[in-house]
């Protein structure tokens, strides 16, 4: 019978014992004497690898595999719980589904992270990278299954957009005729940055909707946090205020990283032990500690008074009406708090035109979740529903009205009280699993100043 490497390795596995099992996968590694041999195969299912155990004088040409390649073996399951491993599969049969060529890249030895992203093809079958991705795959899962739970519609928001969300103009042109951008659609597109003002309309007639996609940004940053594509989970709900907005982002969060950790346990193991020592710790912290909520004119008032302390920060022009910077946000959430934050109700200057205005006419119901390690996780907002106000925000802005009148209309045609938030997928897999670059966390990563293919 066929079985999984994980399969495997689960306890009930135990009644297979005696049993012919057959395991297909990639060699790990080949090591032996002249009396027996021992192939470590791995499928990819988990992180641990099958050990195959064979004769080395009856399959002479086992002798001569080489890691990464492909294999089917075929033995009998035996527990050896005296062992390390917690059993073997002891061969009758072992074929080369696809041999190796002698110039493979990868070694049985530590290799850079820089190294291995020039070969994001294969750096999947290394220790680190295979427990990203299968993390990732876990990650998106638990997703869609928390937002299924708890009632949320899935909308397939496009990728193509006349609007530019946030308003920066750091967008892709998505044209076939660079010289006539407005042929092929009729007018200007682009690649879009956020599928939120598409989802909400679908928030005013499903109350809690969600999307889940690829979102793109023309940004020249070439820094371990700034990506041309990544993915955005952006969820909308309609009678929700910012309270809401936060008791949604929290409870989120909270549910799908404790499943992907007790569903991922080797992995996490992994990470722990050889990429950052302080993931376990941080990772309870998160769980266990409530999110405290700060109001932005207090996260100012913390920092003056640190700076005048004789805090050194490397950007000390500090004022209320400042756009945070990282070490702002990571001072807050490390030194005084010790424990991730809300920071809510930000200058409405540096915030997007589609958040709620509130009554002292200088902030908005906006709100950023704060991290120690990385400073912003994700950011929300209460949506601003009166059609006069958010139309007045528009021309101020300086923005054409008549792109974003569909927008407006949902405000005057049955529109409510809504809020949102949108949560870098990307980055929310650099805090789980203790990478520190974006371009570690992405199958094909797609930088300013680089794309391999």
């Amino acid at each position: 019978m066929i079985k999984t490497v994980k399969e495997l390795f689960a306890s009930e596995a135990a009644s297979l014992a005696g049993q012919t099992v057959t395991v297909r996968g990639l060699v790990k590694s080949n090591r032996g004497n002249k009396a027996v041999g021992f192939l470590q195969v791995n499928d990819g299912s988990c992180f641990g690898s099958a050990q195959v155990v064979y004769d080395p004088v009856a399959d002479e040409a086992a002798t001569h595999l080489r890691m990464g390649a492909q294999v089917i073996c075929e033995g009998e399951f035996v527990l050896t719980p005296e062992n390390k491993q917690p059993f073997e599969i002891r061969a009758t049969s072992i074929v080369v589904a696809g041999d190796i060529a002698e110039d493979y890249p990868l070694q049985k030895k530590k290799t850079s992270y820089e190294y291995l992203r020039t070969l994001p093809h294969l750096r999947q079958r290394t220790n680190t990278f295979g427990a990203v991705f299968r993390v990732r795959s876990e990650l998106s899962y638990a997703i869609h299954e928390y937002f299924h739970e708890h009632g949320f519609f899935y909308i397939h928001t496009p990728i193509f957009t006349g609007n530019d969300c946030e308003g920066a103009g750091q967008t892709f042109v998505a044209t076939p005729d660079l010289k006539k951008p407005d042929d092929f659609f009729g007018h200007r597109a682009t690649l879009t940055v956020s599928g939120q003002l598409h989802v909400e309309p679908f928030a005013l007639t499903y109350q809690k909707v969600y999307t889940f996609g690829p979102a793109f940004r023309a940004e020249k940053s070439n820094t371990p946090r700034h990506a041309a594509e990544f993915w955005m989970i952006e969820p909308e709900v309609a009678y929700c205020d910012l309270n809401g907005d936060m008791d949604l982002m929290e409870d989120f969060l909270k549910t799908i990283v404790s499943r992907v950790v007790q569903r991922c346990p080797q992995d996490f193991e992994f990470f722990k032990t050889w990429v950052n020592k302080d993931v376990d710790a941080r990772l309870k912290e998160m769980l266990e500690k409530p999110f405290k909520r700060v109001d932005y004119t207090e996260g100012i008032d913390i920092l003056l008074k640190a700076k005048a302390e004789g805090h050194k920060f490397a950007n000390p022009d500090i004022y209320w009406g400042l756009d945070l910077m990282s070490e702002h946000e990571r001072f807050l959430t490390e030194k005084h708090f010790g424990c991730p934050i809300f920071l809510k109700n930000y200058p409405k200057e540096i915030k997007a035109f589609y958040m709620k205005q509130n009554d002292d006419g200088k902030t908005v119901g906006a709100v950023d979740l704060l991290f120690p390690d990385v400073g912003e996780l994700c950011g929300g907002s209460q949506r601003e529903e009166d059609y006069g106000k958010l139309k007045a925000r528009i021309e101020e802005l300086g923005m054409p009205v008549e792109a974003y009148q569909w927008y407006l209309d949902s405000r005057r045609w049955g529109g409510c009280v809504h809020s949102g938030f949108g949560l870098g997928f990307d980055r929310l897999l650099m805090y789980i699993t203790g990478l520190e670059n974006i371009r570690d966390v992405e199958p094909y990563p797609r930088n300013y100043g680089e794309m391999l293919f």
